[in-house]
Formats: C-alpha cells, sequence, structure tokens
C-alpha cells in the first residue's frame, strides 16, 4: 500500500500561519545583509573624512582665534633645596613669570568665504577668512596682584594672539597699538598660553602703562570650522560669509543672525561672565585652552555636570575647551552618506511592507509565491542600497534615489510578472512599490515633522492591510 507524502516545503507553502513563520523568519536573515550596507557606508563616510583631513592638513586645519593678551615678564627668586652625600645646600634661581592682562573691549568683524575642494568623488570644505581686531586695554590694577609697577620689565612687555594653525596665514599680521605698527611673529618661548601664539613686542618703558587701542588685521585659511575664544571684558563677534548651509554652536548663542540660500550673518555679544579667567592675573606660563574633544561641540557632554544636571568635581576649570568657543562650522550642502544612512535604517520596514503586499497578492490572485522567490526579492530590495550608495557618490543624492528606486521597481515587477503571468498584478505592485520609496524620500525632507509624517503614514498602511484582511476567508486555506 503506498502513502501519499506532503513535501515539507509544500506544507510549508499551503499554511497560512506556517508561511507567516516563515517569511519572518526571512526578514530577520534579510537583516544580515542590511548591516553589511550600513558598514558600507560607514566605511566610505570614513573615507571620506580621512581625504578631508589629508585636504585640511595641505590647506589648513580647524581655525582657532584666540587674544589678543598683553604679557609683561618679572623676575622671581626661588630657592632650590639639593641633597648630596648627606650633606643639604640651597641656592637661589630668578624664575621669569608674567602679568597676564586681557582686553577690556573687543571686536571682531570677518568676512567668510568657504569653497568645496574636490579630491577624486569626495568633497571637503575649506575657506578665507578676512579678519578685524579692535579693542582696548585698560591699565593694570596692581591692587589686585602682590605685584607693583617697579617689578615689571615694561621694556619687554608682549601682546599675543593664537592660530591653530600657522599653515592658514597668508602673511604676517599686522598689529597698531597706540598708532604705533608692529610686525607680530612666530613665538620660539616658554611663553605658550594659545596652541600656537604669534608675537609682538611692546615697549612699554616711556608710559609704563598697559593703557590703549590696538588694532589686529591678518587673513587666514582653515577648513570645516572656524572658532573664536572671547577674552576681553566686553566681546562682540560680527561674521559674515558666502554660504548657505552654517551651524553655529559654542557655549553662547547668537544675539542674531540671518541665513539665505547663498550667505549667512551673525552676531554675538559676550561678557566677561562666561569666561574661565580673571580680567588679569600673574603666574607662570600656562595654556588657557585646549581641544578635548576634537572641536566636537554637540557631543560633548557639558564639563563640571553629569547626566543628572548634579555638580561634580571638575578638572582644569581654569582652561578653556571648544566648547566654550564660539564655532561656525560650515557644513557641506548634500552630505549624501548621512542622508543614504538614514535611508538604510529604513530599510526593514520597507521589506516587511513588501512582504506583506506580496502575500496579499499570493493570498488574493490564489498565486502561490515561493519562499525561494520572496528570499530574491528581498535581496533585490536590500541592493537598492547599494545601488543608491553607488551612484550617489557620482550624481547626487537625489539623482541616485531615483534611479535606483526606478532599478529595484522594475526588477522586483518584471520578477512578479513570471511568477504571476499577469501584468495586472506587477503593474499594481509596481505601484505599491513606487508609494514606499516615495514615503521614504518624503520622510528624507522632513526634519521637524518627519516623527509625525513616518508614524501617520504607517498607521494609514495598518489600517489598509488591516481593511483588506477583513475581505479574505482566512479559514478555508486551513480547512484545505
Amino acid at each position: 500500500m503506498e502513502t501519499n507524502k506532503t513535501p515539507l516545503l509544500d506544507r510549508i507553502g499551503t499554511s497560512v500561519f506556517t508561511k507567516l513563520i516563515t517569511i519572518l523568519i526571512l526578514v530577520l536573515l534579510l537583516l544580515i545583509p542590511l548591516f553589511w550596507v550600513k558598514d558600507l557606508i560607514e566605511e566610505r563616510k570614513n573615507r571620506q573624512s580621512e581625504v578631508s583631513n589629508e585636504i585640511a592638513f595641505k590647506w589648513a586645519g580647524q581655525q582657532v582665534i584666540s587674544g589678543p593678551i598683553i604679557a609683561i615678564p618679572y623676575q622671581v627668586v626661588k630657592e632650590i633645596v639639593t641633597t648630596d652625600k648627606n650633606i643639604v645646600s640651597t641656592k637661589n634661581t630668578y624664575v621669569t613669570q608674567y602679568v597676564y592682562l586681557l582686553p577690556k573691549a573687543l571686536n571682531i568683524s570677518s568676512t567668510i568665504s568657504p569653497e568645496s575642494l574636490k579630491r577624486g568623488i569626495y568633497n571637503s570644505v575649506v575657506y578665507n577668512a578676512q579678519l578685524d581686531l579692535k579693542g582696548s586695554f585698560d591699565a593694570i590694577d596692581f591692587n589686585k596682584i602682590d605685584l607693583n609697577g617697579v617689578d615689571l620689565e615694561w621694556k619687554n612687555a608682549k601682546i599675543l594672539i593664537g592660530l591653530s594653525d600657522l599653515k592658514g596665514l597668508g602673511a604676517s599680521p599686522t598689529l597698531v597699538f597706540n598708532q604705533q605698527q608692529i610686525e607680530f611673529e612666530t613665538n620660539m618661548s616658554a611663553l605658550n598660553p594659545f596652541e600656537n601664539n604669534m608675537i609682538a613686542a611692546i615697549d612699554l618703558s616711556g608710559t609704563k602703562t598697559t593703557l590703549g587701542d590696538f588694532q589686529i588685521k591678518f587673513n587666514v585659511r582653515g577648513s570645516q570650522s572656524i572658532n573664536f575664544l572671547p577674552l576681553a571684558k566686553q566681546t562682540t563677534i560680527k561674521t559674515k560669509g558666502n554660504w548657505g548651509n552654517p551651524s553655529f554652536n559654542g557655549a553662547i548663542l547668537a544675539d542674531d543672525r540671518k541665513i539665505t540660500a547663498n550667505s549667512f550673518e551673525a552676531t554675538w555679544n559676550i561678557p566677561s561672565f562666561n569666561r574661565k579667567f580673571s580680567q588679569q592675573w600673574a603666574g607662570e606660563a600656562e595654556k588657557l585652552y585646549e581641544i578635548k574633544n576634537n572641536y566636537e561641540i554637540n557631543n560633548a557632554i557639558h564639563e563640571g555636570y553629569s547626566q543628572m544636571t548634579e555638580p561634580i568635581a571638575a578638572t582644569d576649570t581654569n582652561i578653556a575647551t571648544e566648547k566654550d568657543m564660539i564655532q561656525i562650522n560650515f557644513l557641506e550642502e548634500v552630505n549624501n552618506y548621512q542622508k543614504t544612512t538614514r535611508v538604510a535604517k529604513y530599510g526593514i520596514l520597507i521589506i516587511i511592507l513588501t512582504f506583506a503586499a506580496l502575500f496579499f497578492t499570493e493570498i488574493i490572485k490564489k498565486q502561490r509565491i515561493h519562499l525561494i522567490q520572496y528570499l530574491l526579492i528581498g535581496f533585490a530590495m536590500v541592493l537598492f542600497y547599494s545601488l543608491l550608495l553607488s551612484i550617489s557618490e557620482h550624481l547626487g543624492f537625489n539623482i541616485a534615489y531615483l534611479l535606483a528606486a526606478i532599478a529595484t521597481i522594475i526588477l522586483i515587477a518584471s520578477f512578479i510578472k513570471s511568477i504571476t503571468k499577469d501584468s495586472k498584478s506587477a503593474l499594481i505592485f509596481s505601484g505599491i512599490l513606487a508609494v514606499f520609496y516615495s514615503f521614504i524620500f518624503i520622510l528624507m525632507q522632513l526634519r521637524d515633522y518627519s516623527l509625525l509624517v513616518g508614524t501617520v503614514g504607517i498607521f494609514i498602511i495598518l489600517a489598509i492591510l488591516m481593511r483588506l484582511s477583513t475581505k479574505i476567508n482566512w479559514y478555508q486555506y486551513d480547512k484545505k
């Protein structure tokens, strides 16, 4: 007697519940190639960062404009104790220290001209900036320091400004102090309050006062961002440029800003209350600021506070960081890798919706679709993101998205037609895919409302599927 045994795959194909479970397993398996695509996007993004760093190394890196400050040296006698063969001896030595004075007022005017440099298929934003620093210094208040004017070496007084990457200088900055023009030089001494220092010697032996006005003009090149460290009692920063996509970061928001499609303007008024330094102090040469987070301000946790906003012990509180600066970051107008990453995050959602539409097509048309065919369609949808990434590197994101979506829709629709032998079904399914890809593209254009629109869109799709499911007699498949 012969027994008819139904093959396992046939039993899976005819059982609705079992097939749904199997489709779910396929969706989970497709997460693996999706992760590979995301790794590929990250790898290309890192390559772009490497190219940007190479361009910045040759052009000039991110710039920090700091100063000016006045430093006046004086000598301090220190006693040094030495021990040699149980014999203790002492000797006196002279150590050079400085009185530091910050400006009373500082007005910074800058005109910035960013541009995009291309190397191969990668772009990097660089800029040229024209800077004009005007301000004034008060006289030293000797009541606040344990010194008097006689102790100071007025003849060796210096004015210092800081620039993080000296490669960006087109010419030596010029200083006009009390109507006297002085050239800046590269600092070769131990006096290094900034990352890289330029120093101008001013002879104050005649007046023995720091009271006076100054003006400093220079041009500088840089890349990615320009940063200002406000040091004066009252600092005003006015900047403008021909770039339509700037990002203003830092300790204080701009008091006034205007951004158009091709230009920007911004103004900051910063009092000394936000500063980590007093107006004047005396001591050894020390750093005034330190870059701790590679100029990343938004990702850094505010120094001195935990995530519970409770004060904690902080180290080097007298040293400023990039969080104490005013930063203008020149973002790329179109970041293809960032947009492709955002699209890839919706990959699993598109696969689930496509499989749901395919499953209902199978039920309504009473045309079985094999699990292998489900898997091939899933691979085609994963390949969409690789197409998007590779084409966007050459033609831009919008065109790449359109071409990748059209290619994927045509591939899957022709495959559905070959399976069902029905052109109408293939046309309807291509329309469904077009709606899905259009929906994701619209979400990419929205920022503040992307979550709201995305949630409402998924809700509507779910409502349509629920309504469609009521038109199907599911029990007839279980009886079969």
